[in-house]
């Protein structure tokens, strides 16, 4: 079953009622295994990073993005693609500074 999410992508899985702690341990394994290396090294890495710091409002918006295409939000972090309207947040912004290479 999916569910509209509040920047307009499908979640399959959404669940409103987990838990914080439980949510980012979820985000940082579903950006750290996306199955497109340069995706994994920039989105995990952020995960990793600024999870704990991440506040609920960015945590929503973080999972939102992860559902959208691999490609897509490479392209989106990369300024090769305009993202949409509803997936340019600030935390897209912090992804585009991130360096995943220190």
């Amino acid at each position: 079953m999916s569910f509209p999410t509040r920047y307009g992508a499908l979640m399959t899985d959404f669940n409103d009622d987990m838990d914080m702690k439980t949510r980012k341990k979820r985000l940082v394994y579903r950006s750290n295994y996306r199955g497109f290396k340069e995706a994994d090294m920039i989105l995990g890495g952020f995960a990793k990073a600024h999870i704990e710091a991440l506040s609920e409002a960015e945590v929503l918006m973080f999972e939102d993005l992860l559902n959208a295409k691999d490609h897509d939000i490479y392209g989106w972090i990369m300024g090769t693609l305009d993202a949409p309207a509803n997936y340019d947040t600030p935390l897209l912004e912090r992804l585009r500074e991130y360096n995943p290479i220190k």
